[in-house]
């Protein structure tokens, strides 16, 4: 197996190309990153910004370029030994035109050779979606859409289709015959009864009409390719046949103001084997399992083995002939068997470097019986991003953030809130499918006749909301006492919560923890193991919405903690913990990834370092904000009740201004722009005053205004004038913060992975922001720069990198300097044991160290935090700074040394002196 010594994360897409990427590969290889880390390549909607919208996974993108491309583009990857891991999506496509299996599926139903690939309830209890998927597509109400001429039926080679816009849904062949039937008299008089093409269309009729028995498989695809082709043929041939067919579609679109005109569409779309809706209907009656809430993405069955073999071709054959060497699998927690198919994907790929997009709430462990390297690194993120905050100023914080917004709500009641507020506004459909499931389980037991739907669901909201980890593992093979556990616990909460139903929990626990019922059948424990795989697949997303896109944006005491993965709750990471986890890591997990930024994080790696600073000044903070609200409390707009903004979203948006406000003066009317369209997209999720399913654009427009006016730009603006000097002492601290960051996650347990563009700093926001185009002929121009320099006077330049750390390139030349050390001594950061090191002295609680050993290699990682305690603004935290402070070495360590970033000895008989140590360059890497 390759284990990768860095990897470096690409985000594809039609502006960013094969093509351009190619060009990158050697720049890559020149700062150290052994493997290019891939979003999805495969074909996916056109026009995707992201590639998680697949429509074909056997196909190459052909908006990232041709074959060739891709081939040039392995080929220079290979050239600089250079492996390739690739980001892939089992779980769910695009519902979109151009996904042909789906398709397929929409105009033949069961007859369709792909009925089974789409996670479909095709026998839904609501009769209006019973035998047809449900389409919420729509951006208005149906019959609105329909009325405005919006919905059209139209003709060409293809056959009959249904338009939507973009959208285009094919008619079943069944179809055909009420639209051919329509105004046939007037076609037999201008063509003649005995007409050949007269007569071919008869033939078409009587066969749609009468077949002589249903056919199936490649029958029915012949005879529907037949009839397309001899109707196409006729229509393309016969002036009157055409006519006939326009007049026809003209006559199906109906006519605008006349309602009645629309019925013989209605009528036809009434057959299809899908159901139009507008798009929130899908929040409530759904029969399609989606990603998280997204209707535009249908859940794959990959659980069927055909089908997983089917989707898997392309990157089984990538794999195969070395092209790819690792892979990431996005969104784990979906599939209805996660442990199966890491099996089956093991046994596909043999032995290639496979890591998992997982989220693990605080000190959860990832199943150990799962044959993968690890996760992609959300929980390093969050425990190294934990050790920057002060745990001590909690309460502090806690009790400014209430007396600035008033919030007091406990952040244990707004977890079950959030979740709630999900299940009923969001996730209603989803939910009502799994009580239906349970009522039916339910029905066959002695125990559970007498359970209503109305219990169920009522006791299967609580389970739901009050799950504390993303999912449980129980499968066909049982389950493991970590899965008890979580069990037991969430229906004991449960009990607290609703007594009443108590029978009903007692009943879903016995199912859960497959404690099954004498004289059940086998038929009856399958469809029981089945509900507990459908709970399973329901808890992730629940949880994704609920806190990721819901909590995170209300609870805003303190937001670089309000992380993927994270707990707001949990204030900061003590020094131990870490040490726990990354000597945990070594032993359990040793080539995860570890991630500081990703295409999923709420904000920019270095946006966080410069809030937690907030954390070491809680009463210069709080003076900050109250003088800055006084400034800003006039540019506020009234809106019935209510301030806009209120108080809570202006206390996000302080800390997002100190976090993500740029070095370049020049940066200052392009950032307006992006925290305005960050602003709307916030309080969307936060879902209090608005939300994506219910917007208000008074609120909204209200903020957007308010920001406008407090970023605007002036020599009178007194608000600028009061937060720019703040603002330029916490990105002061947070610089240092970034540097121990990345130290950190370079030498820790675990494979360092980089995003794109994140050796510079990384000042964006969530999602599309940090998506933006990176200027690598930049960074290729000051890392040839760094490299001549350090080989001139390594010293001088470290010099010219402190005075000018505004620009970046300090962080890239330690980046560079630590991935050159990392490659060099490789055995040593991929095997080497993690041991936490004492740090005694003045500033000791200022200092994160430990040491990696294998054999008789060691090296030692120093990365200092708090530095506002250290050192004054414009102070450097070097030398003498750190007074007394010092690491005490176990017996047997070398007592020569050499800094791997600033290239200097060091000696040091069983101590290193901070002072030393960290002499040139503020954080460092000993090697013996």
């Amino acid at each position: 197996m390759r284990i990768p010594t860095a990897t470096y994360r690409f985000q594809f897409n039609s502006s960013f190309k094969f093509e351009e990427a190619k060009k990158i590969i050697a720049y890559l290889a020149e700062l150290g990153i052994s493997d290019l880390y891939a979003s999805p390549i495969f074909k996916a909607r056109q026009g995707s910004t992201h590639g998680y919208d697949v429509v074909d996974p056997n196909q190459i993108n052909p908006e990232l370029g041709t074959q060739e491309n891709f081939e040039a583009l392995v080929n220079e990857v290979q050239h600089y030994d250079m492996g390739w891991v690739q980001d892939i999506v089992p779980n769910h496509m695009a519902y979109d035109s151009q996904n042909q299996l789906l398709m397929d599926v929409m105009e033949n139903g069961s007859n369709s050779e792909s009925f089974d690939y789409f996670d479909i309830e095709w026998n839904h209890p609501y009769e209006a979606i019973r035998g047809r998927v449900l389409t919420p597509l729509l951006g208005n109400y149906y019959g609105d859409c329909l009325e405005n001429g919006e919905i059209q039926l139209k003709y060409d080679h293809s056959g009959l289709s249904v338009n939507y816009y973009s959208l285009r849904l094919p008619v079943k062949i069944e179809s055909y015959a009420k639209f051919v039937t329509l105004n046939l008299g007037k076609l037999t008089k201008a063509l003649g009864r005995y007409h050949p093409d007269f007569v071919k269309l008869l033939g078409i009729l009587y066969l749609l009409k009468n077949p002589s028995e249903e056919p199936r498989g490649k029958e029915r695809y012949d005879q529907i390719a037949f009839v397309k082709g001899l109707l196409w043929e006729l229509y393309t041939q016969n002036p009157e046949v055409k006519e006939f067919i326009d007049s026809n579609i003209e006559f199906f679109n109906g006519e605008k103001g006349k309602p009645e005109s629309f019925n013989p569409l209605d009528s036809l779309l009434s057959e299809q084997f899908y159901r139009l809706s507008f798009w929130k209907v899908g929040a409530e009656e759904l029969n399609y399992r989606r990603f998280f809430t997204v209707n535009e993405l249908i859940s794959v069955k990959v659980e069927e083995l055909k089908v997983f073999h089917k989707t898997h071709t392309l990157i089984g054959q990538l794999i195969e002939s070395g092209k790819i060497t690792g892979l990431r699998i996005d969104h784990i927690d979906g599939l209805y068997d996660p442990t199966e198919y890491l099996q089956r994907l093991r046994d596909k790929t043999g032995d290639v470097y496979i890591t998992v997009e997982k989220i693990l709430e605080h000190k959860e462990d990832l199943p150990n019986y799962w044959p993968i390297e690890g996760t992609s690194g959300y929980d390093f993120l969050n425990y190294v991003n934990g050790i920057f905050c002060k745990t001590e100023s909690e309460q502090q914080l806690k009790e400014i953030y209430s007396r600035l917004t008033g919030f007091e709500a406990p952040y244990e009641q707004l977890f079950r809130d959030k979740k709630k507020l999900i299940v009923e506004r969001n996730m209603a459909g989803d939910v009502d499918n799994l009580a239906y499931l349970l009522k039916r389980v339910s029905g066959h037991s002695r125990v559970g006749s007498d359970f209503t739907q109305h219990g169920l669901q009522r006791a299967l909201t609580e389970v739901l909301t009050l799950f504390p980890v993303y999912r449980t593992y129980i499968n066909q093979e049982g389950l493991r006492e970590s899965d008890r556990s979580y069990v037991k616990e969430v229906i004991q909460k449960a009990k607290e919560q609703v007594p009443l139903l108590l029978k009903e929990l007692n009943y879903i626990e016995k199912l859960l923890l497959l404690e099954d019922e004498e004289f059940v059948t086998p038929e009856q424990k399958e469809l029981q193991r089945h509900f507990v795989m459908r709970l399973q697949q329901l808890t992730g997303p629940l949880m994704a919405k609920g806190i990721e896109d819901t909590l995170l944006y209300v609870y805003n005491r303190l937001i670089s903690l309000n992380e993927v993965g994270g707990d707001p709750s949990q204030f900061g990471i003590t020094v131990a913990d870490f040490h726990e986890f990354n000597k945990r890591q070594q032993e359990r997990w040793p080539y995860k990834m570890n991630a500081t930024a990703t295409h999923d994080t709420k904000r920019g790696e270095d946006v966080r370092t410069r809030i937690n600073v907030i954390s070491e000044i809680p009463e210069v903070w709080e003076k900050q904000v109250k003088t800055w609200s006084e400034i800003n409390a006039s540019k506020k707009r009234k809106l019935d009740s209510r301030t806009v903004p209120e108080k809570n979203d202006e206390y996000l948006f302080y800390q997002t201004l100190v976090g993500a406000f740029p070095f370049e003066e020049s940066e200052l009317p392009e950032f307006v722009e992006r925290v305005k369209e960050y602003a709307i997209k916030a309080v969307r999720e936060a879902k209090v005053h608005t939300a994506w399913l219910r917007p208000d654009t008074d609120y909204e427009n209200g903020f957007v205004a308010f920001i406008e006016e407090v970023m605007k730009p002036s020599e009178d603006n007194q608000f600028l004038q009061e937060f720019l000097p703040f603002q330029k002492l916490i990105s002061y601290y947070g610089i240092f913060n970034s540097l121990s960051q990345t130290l950190l996650k370079v030498t820790a347990s675990g494979v360092p992975d980089f995003y794109q563009g994140t050796e510079l700093w990384e000042l964006s926001l969530v999602d599309p922001d940090n998506r933006r185009p990176v200027d690598f002929e930049r960074r290729l121009g000051f890392l040839k720069d760094i490299k001549e320099k350090a080989h001139t006077d390594i010293l001088k330049l470290i010099e010219d990198l402190l005075a000018n750390k505004e620009d970046g390139r300090v962080k890239l030349f330690l980046t560079a300097r630590i991935l050159e050390a990392r490659k060099q001594n490789f055995e040593l950061f991929k095997e080497g044991d993690y041991l936490p090191l004492e740090v005694v002295g003045k500033f000791k609680d200022c200092i994160v160290a430990f040491a990696r050993k294998y054999e008789n290699s060691v090296a030692i990682t120093i990365a200092p935090r708090f530095l506002t305690s250290v050192v004054k603004q414009g102070e450097y935290p070097l030398g003498e700074q750190w007074d007394d402070t010092r690491i005490e070495l176990a017996q047997g360590m070398p007592s020569e040394w050499k800094d791997a970033i600033a290239s200097q000895s060091i000696k040091a008989n069983a101590t290193v002196l901070i002072g030393d140590a960290l002499k040139y360059f503020p954080v460092a890497l000993l090697l013996s």
